[in-house]
């Protein structure tokens, strides 16, 4: 990967980010259309050669990783986001599930790298960002859920959405996409009014 950085730094650094760009493209196109695209394959689709397209990328794994689709959003709840919990986290789950369907197929491979031995590349499955929304979402809870009990309710609520439950919904329980979108979505739900009930009777009790 660092023979790859460096020469996309040296010398005619736009025309090899634009060609950089069109072998991505490339792969994306391909992974939209159920492939899993090797170098040369992507190569081929952007009109470039297979020598050039090995300068860029070394191998397949580097090519799939840069063509994981980026997300920059650091919060999916969008402008006038509610003050109730329910709200900004079925708010922030239908957005959560539009995207992993959007990109499913990128998504998809991205999973089947994660589970691959590691070769020490920065996997975006594993850099937390549906976490992270997800917290955003619950932030009003804090004080009214202990730490540990939003932690787990947060980590719970992502176990239920993603690209990991769609794969399972769909792949093994044999529901169609929009099925396994709306108990995607009522899972999460649930796993919120199950939190919230448990704090309640937490606080009745003596």
């Amino acid at each position: 990967m660092s023979m790859a950085i460096s020469y996309e730094r040296t010398g005619r650094t736009r025309q090899k980010a634009r060609t950089r760009a069109a072998l991505i493209d490339a792969a994306r196109g391909l992974l939209a259309g159920g492939r899993t695209p090797t170098v040369e394959e992507a190569a081929e689709a952007a009109g470039i050669s297979r020598a050039t397209a090995y300068r860029y990328f070394p191998n397949q794994r580097a090519l799939l990783v840069a063509a994981h689709p980026e997300i920059e959003a650091t919060s999916l709840l969008g402008e006038d986001a509610p003050a109730d919990p329910q709200e900004r986290l079925d708010r922030t789950i239908i957005e959560l599930i539009r995207l992993t369907v959007d990109t499913e197929p990128e998504l998809r491979t991205m999973l089947r790298l994660s589970l691959e031995p590691d070769p020490g590349d920065e996997l975006l499955l594993r850099q937390g960002r549906a976490i992270g929304w997800i917290e955003e979402a619950l932030a009003p809870l804090q004080g009214r859920l202990p730490p540990s009990a939003l932690r787990r309710l947060v980590l719970a609520i992502r176990s239920a959405c993603g690209i990991e439950a769609l794969v399972w919904l769909t792949d093994v329980a044999g529901l169609s996409r929009r099925q396994a979108s709306q108990l995607m979505r009522w899972s999460a739900l649930a796993l919120l009014r199950a939190a919230l009930a448990e704090g309640d009777d937490r606080e009745r009790s003596p």
